[in-house]
């Protein structure tokens, strides 16, 4: 009603209420009515805010790249803000009078593409692909000294890198060198492997003959200890042999003397009887047979008088016309020298 008016601002908006030329209120999250015919409103944000880019840039070797990422800003001085750029609200209180508030990230972003670019053409691809975080605080550190960035009264909060890409092509050949890589590691690494189960195989048959190199030597310590035990009765056998050999040797020598001694004893002795018969047929020279035989017949047993008998009556056969004897003449003269016999022998 007659151009007088209300406004409220946001606590991220810092409010400028100008009449005259002059400030007349001023906060964030300001309130006031104002006469709009000779009042001017300047809205500044003094929020975060963010704002996103995308540069090519060229590495040191020669190679597009794009790097990608975002920016965290607010106006920390809005006066300075709105000293350098128009923030001036329409009469209705809502809408800025010009586009000079969309102008303020295209600035900050031209310095990022400045600095961005500074950071770049220091590094390789390669170097760049894996310094996102040192691009970053390049950036960050070279807008905190940016005399432009500080005359718009700007904080910068923090720069992020979301990516840095090269060019497809040169995508597909660090794709295909580091596949290459990989491959060549995997190689290596099955190689090593391989190598490390040749190494482990060979170890365990090493073990193996040792083993057995030691089992056989065991085992020819112990022919060895069997042969010189072998060896050991064996020669205590020969020993006891040789000594049986010579005990047998003088046993045969004593008993080839004792033969001889046997031998000379029985000559000794047929010499002897020899003398001793010699000297009886020289007393019986000259005596009558009859007589011998008497005296022959002198302790004869019946039995060998009977057969003397009978010898004697065989002698003179030619003369005996008639010998009759009878089974029972036999039988009494055979029996009569055993009853004999008896009764010597019970006597004895």
């Amino acid at each position: 009603m007659f151009g007088v008016r209300f406004i409220k601002a946001q606590p991220t908006t810092y409010l400028l209420k100008y009449r005259a030329g002059a400030v007349v209120a001023e906060g964030a999250g300001l309130s006031a009515f104002y006469y709009a015919p000779a009042t001017t409103l300047v809205a500044v944000p003094i929020g975060s805010r963010d704002a996103s880019f995308i540069f090519q840039q060229i590495a040191r070797d020669f190679q597009t790249l794009t790097v990608q990422g975002h920016i965290t800003y607010r106006v920390s001085e809005p006066k300075k803000a709105a000293s350098m750029l128009d923030f001036t609200l329409k009469s209705d209180g809502k809408t800025y009078e010009t586009d000079d508030p969309e102008k303020l990230p295209q600035r900050i972003l031209g310095t990022v593409e400045v600095l961005a670019q500074q950071a770049v053409k220091e590094l390789t691809l390669k170097e760049a692909l894996r310094a996102s975080d040192r691009i970053a605080d390049i950036i960050a550190s070279g807008l905190r000294a940016r005399a432009d960035i500080a005359s718009l009264g700007l904080e910068i909060l923090g720069v992020s890198i979301r990516g840095i890409k090269p060019t497809p092509d040169t995508a597909k050949a660090l794709e295909a060198e580091a596949r290459e890589a990989i491959l060549k590691n995997a190689d290596e690494a099955i190689f090593a492997r391989r190598n490390f189960a040749v190494e482990q195989e060979r170890a365990i048959r090493e073990s193996e003959l040792d083993t057995e190199i030691a089992v056989e030597q065991k085992k020819r310590s112990i022919r060895e200890t069997q042969m010189d035990a072998e060896a050991s009765v064996a020669a205590k056998r020969n020993e006891l042999r040789q000594a049986g050999m010579v005990a047998d040797i003088a046993l045969e020598g004593k008993r080839k003397d004792f033969v001889g001694l046997n031998a000379e004893n029985t000559r000794t002795l047929a010499d002897a009887e020899a003398y001793r018969v010699g000297a009886l047929m020289k007393i019986f020279e000259g005596v009558d047979t009859r007589v011998i035989q008497a005296l022959a017949s002198a302790g004869m047993q019946p039995g060998q008088l009977i057969a003397q008998a009978f010898t004697g009556i065989a002698e003179k056969a030619e003369k005996i016309g008639q010998l009759n004897v009878s089974p029972d003449l036999l039988s009494q003269l055979m029996e009569k020298p055993k009853a004999m016999e008896a009764a010597n022998a019970r006597r004895q």
